[in-house]
C-alpha cells in the first residue's frame, strides 16, 4: 500500500484518504481530470501536504515505471 494513503471503515466510508486527513485520494484525481494546478486543490484542503501529494504521485510513477515481476 502506498504510504501516504490509509483506509480505516471508520474514516470516510474506508474510502483510501490522505494520511491523517479526511481527504478522498480521487479528490486529488478530480482535480487532476479536470485540469485544476495542484495549488488550488492545496488551497482547498489545507490538511493535506504537498510533500504528500508528491510522494503519492512519486510512488504511483514507481510502480508505473517499474511494475513487479511476474513470478
Amino acid at each position: 500500500m502506498l504510504s501516504v494513503i490509509e483506509t480505516n471503515p471508520e474514516v470516510m466510508g474506508g474510502a483510501p484518504v490522505f494520511m491523517g486527513t479526511r481527504v478522498p485520494v480521487q479528490n486529488l484525481f478530480d482535480y487532476i481530470e479536470g485540469d485544476e494546478p495542484l495549488d488550488e486543490f492545496l488551497d482547498d484542503f489545507p490538511s493535506v501536504a504537498r510533500s504528500q501529494v508528491m510522494q503519492l504521485l512519486e510512488e504511483i510513477k514507481a510502480q508505473v515505471i517499474n511494475p513487479p515481476k511476474a513470478v
